[in-house]
């Protein structure tokens, strides 16, 4: 069965330097799980953002010593799942760097910056957590700046900040080849705080 595609008309408004790039994403939903993801391809970047239940992020952070208070604080801060490529065809396309500290939300109180790593490391510190708990947040978590060569990809957790089941409007900041590009994407739903239960089978 084939991805189903959101009924909500979103565009992407992108703009950069002249000859500014412009895109589609393509929001779907898994028919398994209703989980949705959002893509935005434009030049030589490709990022993806997935979903991902509060449920599977506590399970995650409590699995490496987080205690389920810390835990829950971070999966309920609408948490994506990110995987970023430079889709440049090889030497010698552009380099892709992005900052996710120049990236901002918007759900209905002005422009907001995402809560990136290092806003989130003197909270774990404050509330004694493990340095290894630390790390593995760390290392858990989309890099805050990273470049791209072609053919290159990363992937990692993004928290966004608003509650579960708000909606955003995302803008993305990226520069490729030296020149700055930028997008937003519109209705970004951070998922429902519920659980997916397996489908039931009959023989």
């Amino acid at each position: 069965m084939k991805p189903l595609r959101y009924g909500i008309g979103l565009a992407l408004a992108a703009s950069g330097l002249a000859g500014g790039v412009a895109a589609e994403p393509s929001p779907r939903v898994d028919p398994d799980t209703g989980l949705a993801s959002w893509t935005l391809r434009s030049g030589a970047i490709s990022i993806e953002l997935i979903q991902r239940l509060p449920d599977q992020t506590r399970a995650f952070f409590q699995g490496r010593g987080f205690p389920a208070d810390s835990a829950d604080e971070f999966a309920r801060a609408c948490v994506f799942q990110a995987i970023v490529w430079n889709v440049a065809a090889g030497a010698p396309g552009p380099a892709v760097a992005i900052d996710l500290r120049r990236w901002r939300i918007e759900a209905g109180q002005g422009a907001a910056p995402l809560p990136v790593e290092a806003v989130w490391q003197p909270i774990w510190e404050s509330a004694g957590l493990s340095q290894a708990a630390r790390i593995a947040f760390r290392w858990a978590l989309f890099p805050t700046e990273q470049t791209f060569m072609p053919g290159d990809h990363g992937w990692g957790m993004i928290p966004f900040g608003p509650a579960p089941d708000a909606r955003f409007d995302l803008s993305v900041v990226w520069s490729e080849g030296g020149a700055e590009r930028s997008a937003r994407l519109p209705g970004i739903h951070c998922t429902p705080d519920r659980s997916i239960h397996p489908t039931e089978t009959t023989p």
